[in-house]
Protein backbone atom coordinates (compact mmCIF):
# COMPACT_ATOMS: atom_id res chain seq x y z
CA UNK A 1 0.00 0.00 0.00
CA UNK A 2 1.38 3.41 -0.89
CA UNK A 3 2.29 5.65 2.01
CA UNK A 4 -0.08 8.42 0.92
CA UNK A 5 -2.95 5.95 0.62
CA UNK A 6 -2.26 4.51 4.07
CA UNK A 7 -2.00 7.96 5.67
CA UNK A 8 -5.29 9.22 4.25
CA UNK A 9 -7.04 5.91 5.00
CA UNK A 10 -5.99 6.03 8.65
CA UNK A 11 -7.07 9.67 9.03
CA UNK A 12 -10.49 9.09 7.48
CA UNK A 13 -10.95 5.75 9.27
CA UNK A 14 -11.15 7.60 12.57
CA UNK A 15 -14.71 8.46 11.51
CA UNK A 16 -15.58 4.77 11.82
CA UNK A 17 -14.03 4.72 15.30
CA UNK A 18 -16.23 7.66 16.25
CA UNK A 19 -19.32 6.10 14.63
CA UNK A 20 -19.10 2.76 16.41
CA UNK A 21 -17.69 4.40 19.53
CA UNK A 22 -20.74 6.65 19.86
CA UNK A 23 -23.11 3.69 19.48
CA UNK A 24 -21.31 1.53 22.03
CA UNK A 25 -20.63 4.38 24.48
CA UNK A 26 -24.36 4.89 24.63
CA UNK A 27 -25.08 1.18 24.92
CA UNK A 28 -22.43 0.37 27.54
CA UNK A 29 -23.48 3.21 29.81
CA UNK A 30 -27.20 2.97 29.21
CA UNK A 31 -27.86 1.19 32.51
CA UNK A 32 -26.21 4.07 34.39
CA UNK A 33 -28.23 6.70 32.49
CA UNK A 34 -31.35 4.62 33.08
CA UNK A 35 -30.78 4.65 36.84
CA UNK A 36 -29.78 8.32 36.92
CA UNK A 37 -32.73 9.64 34.87
CA UNK A 38 -35.29 6.93 35.68
CA UNK A 39 -35.62 5.82 32.05
CA UNK A 40 -38.02 3.14 30.84
CA UNK A 41 -37.43 0.57 28.08
CA UNK A 42 -39.34 2.94 25.77
CA UNK A 43 -36.88 5.72 26.59
CA UNK A 44 -34.03 3.34 25.71
CA UNK A 45 -35.74 2.55 22.43
CA UNK A 46 -35.94 6.24 21.53
CA UNK A 47 -32.28 6.78 22.41
CA UNK A 48 -31.36 3.94 20.07
CA UNK A 49 -33.75 5.13 17.36
CA UNK A 50 -32.42 8.72 17.23
CA UNK A 51 -28.75 7.91 17.79
CA UNK A 52 -25.75 7.17 15.58
CA UNK A 53 -27.20 3.67 15.42
CA UNK A 54 -30.27 4.63 13.44
CA UNK A 55 -32.33 7.74 12.57
CA UNK A 56 -29.73 10.34 13.54
CA UNK A 57 -27.22 8.77 11.17
CA UNK A 58 -29.94 8.34 8.53
CA UNK A 59 -30.73 12.05 8.47
CA UNK A 60 -27.05 12.94 8.33
CA UNK A 61 -26.23 10.48 5.57
CA UNK A 62 -28.67 11.80 2.99
CA UNK A 63 -27.40 15.34 3.67
CA UNK A 64 -23.72 14.43 3.76
CA UNK A 65 -23.73 12.21 0.70
CA UNK A 66 -25.03 14.84 -1.68
CA UNK A 67 -22.98 17.64 -0.07
CA UNK A 68 -19.87 15.51 -0.66
CA UNK A 69 -20.77 15.19 -4.36
CA UNK A 70 -21.58 18.90 -4.67
CA UNK A 71 -18.79 20.53 -2.66
CA UNK A 72 -16.24 17.74 -2.29
CA UNK A 73 -15.16 15.11 0.18
CA UNK A 74 -12.78 17.53 1.91
CA UNK A 75 -15.68 19.93 2.59
CA UNK A 76 -17.24 17.27 4.82
CA UNK A 77 -13.95 16.57 6.60
CA UNK A 78 -13.42 20.29 7.26
CA UNK A 79 -16.68 20.96 9.11
CA UNK A 80 -18.54 17.80 10.06
CA UNK A 81 -16.64 16.72 13.16
CA UNK A 82 -17.40 20.09 14.76
CA UNK A 83 -21.04 18.93 14.80
CA UNK A 84 -19.97 15.59 16.30
CA UNK A 85 -18.09 17.34 19.10
CA UNK A 86 -21.16 19.48 19.85
CA UNK A 87 -23.35 16.39 20.16
CA UNK A 88 -20.89 14.59 22.41
CA UNK A 89 -20.56 17.70 24.58
CA UNK A 90 -24.34 17.83 25.08
CA UNK A 91 -24.35 14.16 26.15
CA UNK A 92 -21.52 14.82 28.59
CA UNK A 93 -23.48 17.67 30.20
CA UNK A 94 -26.92 16.02 30.14
CA UNK A 95 -29.06 16.32 33.27
CA UNK A 96 -32.39 15.21 31.80
CA UNK A 97 -33.79 12.95 29.08
CA UNK A 98 -34.39 15.69 26.43
CA UNK A 99 -30.74 16.79 26.68
CA UNK A 100 -29.49 13.22 26.42
CA UNK A 101 -31.76 12.55 23.44
CA UNK A 102 -30.64 15.77 21.70
CA UNK A 103 -26.99 14.86 22.22
CA UNK A 104 -27.52 11.39 20.77
CA UNK A 105 -29.40 12.86 17.78
CA UNK A 106 -26.79 15.52 16.93
CA UNK A 107 -23.95 13.02 17.28
CA UNK A 108 -25.85 10.59 15.07
CA UNK A 109 -26.45 13.24 12.38
CA UNK A 110 -22.72 13.97 12.28
CA UNK A 111 -21.90 10.27 12.00
CA UNK A 112 -24.29 9.97 9.07
CA UNK A 113 -22.84 13.00 7.30
CA UNK A 114 -19.33 11.57 7.52
CA UNK A 115 -19.98 7.96 6.45
CA UNK A 116 -20.63 8.35 2.67
CA UNK A 117 -17.76 10.82 2.24
CA UNK A 118 -15.39 8.59 4.21
CA UNK A 119 -16.02 5.36 2.31
CA UNK A 120 -16.01 7.24 -1.01
CA UNK A 121 -12.75 9.04 -0.23
CA UNK A 122 -10.99 5.85 0.87
CA UNK A 123 -11.96 4.04 -2.34
CA UNK A 124 -11.07 6.97 -4.59
CA UNK A 125 -7.65 7.43 -2.98
CA UNK A 126 -6.77 3.71 -3.00
CA UNK A 127 -4.68 1.78 -5.47
CA UNK A 128 -6.61 -0.82 -7.51
CA UNK A 129 -5.14 -3.81 -5.67
CA UNK A 130 -5.49 -2.20 -2.24
CA UNK A 131 -9.07 -0.91 -2.34
CA UNK A 132 -10.52 -3.85 -0.42
CA UNK A 133 -7.67 -3.76 2.07
CA UNK A 134 -8.17 -0.05 2.71
CA UNK A 135 -11.89 -0.57 3.30
CA UNK A 136 -10.97 -3.34 5.76
CA UNK A 137 -8.62 -0.97 7.59
CA UNK A 138 -11.53 1.40 7.89
CA UNK A 139 -13.65 -1.43 9.27
CA UNK A 140 -10.90 -2.35 11.74
CA UNK A 141 -11.26 1.17 13.10
CA UNK A 142 -14.99 0.47 13.39
CA UNK A 143 -14.03 -2.53 15.56
CA UNK A 144 -11.40 -0.72 17.62
CA UNK A 145 -13.96 1.91 18.64
CA UNK A 146 -16.30 -0.41 20.56
CA UNK A 147 -13.42 -2.48 21.93
CA UNK A 148 -11.67 0.54 23.44
CA UNK A 149 -14.88 2.27 24.53
CA UNK A 150 -16.11 -0.88 26.28
CA UNK A 151 -12.75 -1.32 27.98
CA UNK A 152 -12.83 2.25 29.26
CA UNK A 153 -16.46 1.83 30.27
CA UNK A 154 -15.48 -1.12 32.45
CA UNK A 155 -12.46 0.62 33.96
CA UNK A 156 -14.44 3.78 34.76
CA UNK A 157 -17.67 2.01 35.82
CA UNK A 158 -18.65 1.64 39.48
CA UNK A 159 -16.33 -1.01 40.91
CA UNK A 160 -13.85 -0.61 38.04
CA UNK A 161 -10.13 -0.08 38.54
CA UNK A 162 -10.33 3.60 37.56
CA UNK A 163 -13.64 4.43 39.21
CA UNK A 164 -12.00 6.19 42.17
CA UNK A 165 -10.74 9.20 40.14
CA UNK A 166 -14.11 9.35 38.32
CA UNK A 167 -15.87 9.42 41.67
CA UNK A 168 -13.54 12.16 42.91
CA UNK A 169 -14.22 14.18 39.76
CA UNK A 170 -17.96 13.77 40.24
CA UNK A 171 -17.78 14.93 43.86
CA UNK A 172 -15.72 17.96 42.81
CA UNK A 173 -18.23 18.93 40.11
CA UNK A 174 -21.62 18.23 41.69
CA UNK A 175 -20.76 18.04 45.39
CA UNK A 176 -19.99 15.36 47.96
CA UNK A 177 -23.67 14.99 48.93
CA UNK A 178 -24.87 14.09 45.43
CA UNK A 179 -27.00 10.98 45.06
CA UNK A 180 -25.32 7.70 44.13
CA UNK A 181 -26.83 7.55 40.61
CA UNK A 182 -25.57 11.05 39.76
CA UNK A 183 -22.05 10.07 40.84
CA UNK A 184 -22.00 6.76 38.99
CA UNK A 185 -23.17 8.20 35.66
CA UNK A 186 -19.97 10.26 35.54
CA UNK A 187 -18.20 7.14 34.28
CA UNK A 188 -20.28 7.41 31.09
CA UNK A 189 -19.63 11.15 30.87
CA UNK A 190 -15.88 10.48 30.95
CA UNK A 191 -16.18 7.89 28.17
CA UNK A 192 -17.93 10.47 25.97
CA UNK A 193 -15.15 12.92 26.83
CA UNK A 194 -12.65 10.52 25.22
CA UNK A 195 -14.77 10.54 22.05
CA UNK A 196 -14.63 14.33 22.08
CA UNK A 197 -10.83 14.21 22.26
CA UNK A 198 -10.53 11.65 19.43
CA UNK A 199 -12.93 13.73 17.30
CA UNK A 200 -10.74 16.78 17.84
CA UNK A 201 -7.66 14.83 16.74
CA UNK A 202 -9.49 13.41 13.71
CA UNK A 203 -10.76 16.85 12.70
CA UNK A 204 -7.22 18.24 12.85
CA UNK A 205 -5.85 15.42 10.67
CA UNK A 206 -8.69 15.44 8.14
CA UNK A 207 -8.46 19.17 7.52
CA UNK A 208 -4.96 18.53 6.13
CA UNK A 209 -6.11 16.01 3.52
CA UNK A 210 -6.10 16.86 -0.17
CA UNK A 211 -9.31 16.68 -2.15
CA UNK A 212 -10.07 13.45 -4.01
CA UNK A 213 -8.43 13.59 -7.45
CA UNK A 214 -11.37 11.72 -8.98
CA UNK A 215 -13.86 14.23 -7.55
CA UNK A 216 -11.84 17.14 -8.93
CA UNK A 217 -11.62 15.51 -12.36
CA UNK A 218 -15.38 14.87 -12.41
CA UNK A 219 -16.13 18.42 -11.27
CA UNK A 220 -13.89 19.86 -13.98
CA UNK A 221 -15.51 17.67 -16.64
CA UNK A 222 -18.97 18.78 -15.50
CA UNK A 223 -17.93 22.44 -15.84
CA UNK A 224 -16.59 21.90 -19.34
CA UNK A 225 -19.77 20.10 -20.40
CA UNK A 226 -22.02 22.61 -18.68
CA UNK A 227 -23.63 19.80 -16.71
CA UNK A 228 -26.02 20.56 -13.87
CA UNK A 229 -24.39 19.50 -10.58
CA UNK A 230 -27.28 20.42 -8.28
CA UNK A 231 -28.62 18.04 -5.68
CA UNK A 232 -32.01 17.57 -7.37
CA UNK A 233 -30.28 16.77 -10.65
CA UNK A 234 -28.14 14.14 -8.91
CA UNK A 235 -31.30 12.57 -7.49
CA UNK A 236 -32.97 12.51 -10.89
CA UNK A 237 -29.95 10.90 -12.57
CA UNK A 238 -29.66 8.30 -9.85
CA UNK A 239 -33.31 7.27 -10.11
CA UNK A 240 -33.63 7.54 -13.90
CA UNK A 241 -30.56 5.43 -14.76
CA UNK A 242 -31.49 1.74 -14.68
CA UNK A 243 -27.99 0.51 -13.76
CA UNK A 244 -27.69 2.99 -10.90
CA UNK A 245 -31.21 2.27 -9.68
CA UNK A 246 -30.68 -1.49 -9.66
CA UNK A 247 -27.32 -1.10 -7.91
CA UNK A 248 -28.92 1.03 -5.20
CA UNK A 249 -31.72 -1.48 -4.69
CA UNK A 250 -29.26 -4.38 -4.43
CA UNK A 251 -26.96 -2.64 -1.95
CA UNK A 252 -29.82 -1.27 0.15
CA UNK A 253 -31.36 -4.75 0.35
CA UNK A 254 -28.23 -6.60 1.52
CA UNK A 255 -27.24 -3.85 3.95
CA UNK A 256 -30.71 -3.27 5.38
CA UNK A 257 -31.44 -6.92 6.14
CA UNK A 258 -28.04 -7.36 7.82
CA UNK A 259 -28.03 -3.99 9.59
CA UNK A 260 -31.42 -4.51 11.20
CA UNK A 261 -29.71 -7.30 13.12
CA UNK A 262 -26.36 -5.55 13.59
CA UNK A 263 -27.91 -2.31 14.86
CA UNK A 264 -29.64 -4.19 17.64
CA UNK A 265 -26.41 -6.01 18.54
CA UNK A 266 -24.41 -2.78 18.45
CA UNK A 267 -26.63 -0.94 20.91
CA UNK A 268 -28.30 -3.67 22.97
CA UNK A 269 -25.62 -6.38 23.11
CA UNK A 270 -24.47 -5.67 26.71
CA UNK A 271 -28.13 -5.32 27.72
CA UNK A 272 -28.94 -8.69 26.10
CA UNK A 273 -26.06 -10.39 27.93
CA UNK A 274 -27.27 -8.96 31.23
CA UNK A 275 -30.97 -9.75 30.85
CA UNK A 276 -31.13 -12.87 28.66
CA UNK A 277 -27.74 -14.23 29.75
CA UNK A 278 -28.07 -13.29 33.40
CA UNK A 279 -24.54 -11.92 33.84
CA UNK A 280 -23.45 -8.71 35.55
CA UNK A 281 -22.96 -5.40 33.73
CA UNK A 282 -19.19 -5.68 34.15
CA UNK A 283 -19.10 -9.25 32.83
CA UNK A 284 -21.37 -8.31 29.91
CA UNK A 285 -19.05 -5.47 28.94
CA UNK A 286 -16.02 -7.78 29.13
CA UNK A 287 -17.74 -10.25 26.84
CA UNK A 288 -18.55 -7.55 24.31
CA UNK A 289 -15.05 -6.10 24.53
CA UNK A 290 -13.65 -9.51 23.59
CA UNK A 291 -16.25 -9.82 20.84
CA UNK A 292 -14.97 -6.60 19.27
CA UNK A 293 -11.37 -7.79 19.63
CA UNK A 294 -12.41 -10.83 17.55
CA UNK A 295 -13.95 -8.47 14.97
CA UNK A 296 -10.68 -6.54 14.68
CA UNK A 297 -8.57 -9.70 14.45
CA UNK A 298 -10.73 -11.34 11.79
CA UNK A 299 -10.98 -8.11 9.75
CA UNK A 300 -7.18 -7.81 9.83
CA UNK A 301 -6.87 -11.32 8.40
CA UNK A 302 -9.49 -10.58 5.73
CA UNK A 303 -7.69 -7.34 4.78
CA UNK A 304 -4.71 -9.40 3.60
CA UNK A 305 -6.73 -11.62 1.25
CA UNK A 306 -9.82 -9.66 0.16
CA UNK A 307 -8.20 -8.20 -2.97
CA UNK A 308 -7.25 -11.62 -4.29
CA UNK A 309 -10.05 -13.85 -2.95
CA UNK A 310 -13.59 -14.38 -4.23
CA UNK A 311 -15.83 -11.77 -2.64
CA UNK A 312 -18.79 -14.13 -2.91
CA UNK A 313 -17.04 -16.81 -0.80
CA UNK A 314 -16.09 -14.30 1.90
CA UNK A 315 -19.60 -12.82 1.87
CA UNK A 316 -21.17 -16.26 2.37
CA UNK A 317 -18.73 -17.14 5.17
CA UNK A 318 -19.57 -14.01 7.13
CA UNK A 319 -23.30 -14.64 6.94
CA UNK A 320 -22.88 -18.31 7.90
CA UNK A 321 -21.32 -17.13 11.18
CA UNK A 322 -24.19 -14.64 11.62
CA UNK A 323 -26.85 -17.29 11.07
CA UNK A 324 -25.13 -19.70 13.46
CA UNK A 325 -25.24 -16.97 16.11
CA UNK A 326 -29.03 -16.79 16.07
CA UNK A 327 -29.63 -20.48 15.38
CA UNK A 328 -27.82 -21.04 18.67
CA UNK A 329 -30.41 -18.88 20.44
CA UNK A 330 -33.40 -20.82 19.08
CA UNK A 331 -31.82 -24.27 19.46
CA UNK A 332 -29.79 -24.15 22.68
CA UNK A 333 -30.46 -20.75 24.20
CA UNK A 334 -28.00 -18.47 25.95
CA UNK A 335 -28.91 -19.20 29.55
CA UNK A 336 -25.55 -20.81 30.36
CA UNK A 337 -22.21 -19.03 30.35
CA UNK A 338 -20.90 -21.46 27.72
CA UNK A 339 -23.71 -20.83 25.25
CA UNK A 340 -23.58 -17.09 25.92
CA UNK A 341 -19.87 -17.07 25.07
CA UNK A 342 -20.59 -19.04 21.89
CA UNK A 343 -23.21 -16.41 20.98
CA UNK A 344 -20.70 -13.60 21.52
CA UNK A 345 -17.84 -15.31 19.64
CA UNK A 346 -19.95 -16.30 16.63
CA UNK A 347 -21.24 -12.76 16.22
CA UNK A 348 -17.66 -11.49 16.52
CA UNK A 349 -16.60 -13.79 13.66
CA UNK A 350 -19.48 -12.42 11.58
CA UNK A 351 -18.46 -8.86 12.40
CA UNK A 352 -14.97 -9.52 11.07
CA UNK A 353 -16.37 -10.48 7.64
CA UNK A 354 -19.49 -8.35 7.85
CA UNK A 355 -21.87 -7.31 5.11
CA UNK A 356 -20.86 -3.74 5.94
CA UNK A 357 -17.38 -4.39 4.50
CA UNK A 358 -18.87 -5.37 1.16
CA UNK A 359 -21.51 -2.64 1.28
CA UNK A 360 -18.78 -0.03 1.79
CA UNK A 361 -16.63 -1.55 -0.96
CA UNK A 362 -19.36 -2.17 -3.54
CA UNK A 363 -21.13 1.08 -2.68
CA UNK A 364 -18.12 3.06 -3.88
CA UNK A 365 -17.48 0.79 -6.86
CA UNK A 366 -20.94 0.49 -8.42
CA UNK A 367 -21.65 4.22 -8.90
CA UNK A 368 -19.86 6.91 -10.96
CA UNK A 369 -17.99 9.65 -9.09
CA UNK A 370 -20.60 12.33 -9.92
CA UNK A 371 -23.14 10.81 -7.50
CA UNK A 372 -21.08 8.15 -5.71
CA UNK A 373 -21.34 9.65 -2.22
CA UNK A 374 -24.94 10.77 -2.78
CA UNK A 375 -26.04 7.26 -3.70
CA UNK A 376 -24.39 5.89 -0.59
CA UNK A 377 -25.99 8.61 1.51
CA UNK A 378 -29.44 7.77 0.16
CA UNK A 379 -29.00 4.06 0.86
CA UNK A 380 -27.59 4.76 4.32
CA UNK A 381 -30.61 7.00 5.00
CA UNK A 382 -33.01 4.18 4.09
CA UNK A 383 -31.12 1.55 6.09
CA UNK A 384 -30.52 3.52 9.26
CA UNK A 385 -34.00 5.07 9.14
CA UNK A 386 -35.67 1.66 9.05
CA UNK A 387 -33.21 0.46 11.70
CA UNK A 388 -34.59 3.20 13.94
CA UNK A 389 -38.10 1.82 13.57
CA UNK A 390 -36.82 -1.73 14.11
CA UNK A 391 -35.02 -0.65 17.28
CA UNK A 392 -38.35 0.46 18.76
CA UNK A 393 -40.10 -2.73 17.59
CA UNK A 394 -37.29 -4.85 19.03
CA UNK A 395 -37.81 -3.42 22.53
CA UNK A 396 -41.46 -4.58 22.40
CA UNK A 397 -40.56 -8.06 21.12
CA UNK A 398 -37.64 -8.52 23.50
CA UNK A 399 -39.47 -7.40 26.64
CA UNK A 400 -38.10 -5.91 29.84
CA UNK A 401 -36.18 -9.05 30.85
CA UNK A 402 -35.57 -10.83 27.56
CA UNK A 403 -38.71 -12.97 27.65
CA UNK A 404 -39.23 -12.49 23.90
CA UNK A 405 -35.63 -13.21 22.89
CA UNK A 406 -36.44 -16.45 21.02
CA UNK A 407 -39.10 -14.75 18.88
CA UNK A 408 -36.64 -11.95 18.14
CA UNK A 409 -34.04 -14.54 17.13
CA UNK A 410 -36.37 -16.04 14.49
CA UNK A 411 -36.83 -12.54 13.06
CA UNK A 412 -33.04 -12.14 12.94
CA UNK A 413 -32.60 -15.47 11.12
CA UNK A 414 -35.14 -14.47 8.46
CA UNK A 415 -33.38 -11.14 7.89
CA UNK A 416 -29.92 -12.71 7.63
CA UNK A 417 -31.13 -15.40 5.22
CA UNK A 418 -32.55 -12.66 3.01
CA UNK A 419 -29.23 -10.81 3.02
CA UNK A 420 -27.40 -14.04 2.15
CA UNK A 421 -29.63 -14.94 -0.80
CA UNK A 422 -29.70 -11.45 -2.33
CA UNK A 423 -25.95 -11.02 -1.88
CA UNK A 424 -25.09 -14.34 -3.50
CA UNK A 425 -27.38 -13.70 -6.47
CA UNK A 426 -26.22 -10.13 -7.07
CA UNK A 427 -22.52 -10.22 -6.07
CA UNK A 428 -20.71 -7.94 -8.57
CA UNK A 429 -17.46 -8.85 -10.35
CA UNK A 430 -15.35 -5.76 -9.51
CA UNK A 431 -12.25 -7.21 -7.86
CA UNK A 432 -8.98 -6.02 -9.45
CA UNK A 433 -10.64 -3.32 -11.57
CA UNK A 434 -10.15 0.44 -11.28
CA UNK A 435 -13.14 2.63 -10.35
CA UNK A 436 -12.94 4.26 -13.78
CA UNK A 437 -12.96 0.87 -15.53
CA UNK A 438 -15.94 -0.29 -13.47
CA UNK A 439 -17.86 2.90 -14.29
CA UNK A 440 -17.18 2.54 -18.04
CA UNK A 441 -18.11 -1.13 -17.94
CA UNK A 442 -21.44 -0.47 -16.22
CA UNK A 443 -22.45 2.97 -17.55
CA UNK A 444 -20.60 3.40 -20.84
CA UNK A 445 -17.62 5.43 -22.03
CA UNK A 446 -19.08 8.93 -21.65
CA UNK A 447 -21.15 8.75 -18.48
Amino acid sequence: MAKSSLKSTLAVSLNNYLDAGAIVAGGSGITLWQSYLGLSEMHLGWLNALSANALGAAIGAIIGGFLADKFGRKFIFTYNLLVYMLGVLIVMLSVNFPMLLAGFLITGISVGIGVPASWTYISESSEVNNRGRNICISQMSWGFGPMIILLMGMLFAPGGYLYAPVESLAHAVIGADAVKEAIEVFSSRVVFLTLFIVALIAWTLQRQLEESAEFEATKEASKENGENTGLLHSFSVLFSNKVARNSAMFLAAIYLTWNLVASVMGFFSPHICETAGGVSNEYANWMNCIQWAIVVGVTFCISNIIDRTSHKILYILGLVFALCTWLLVVSVGVNSVTSLWAFVILWGLNGGISVQIFYALWGSELFPAKFRAGAQGLMFFIVRGLSAVWGLVFTFIYGDNGEGFTIAAYCMIALLLTSLIIGVLGCPNTRGKSLDAITKERYGEHF
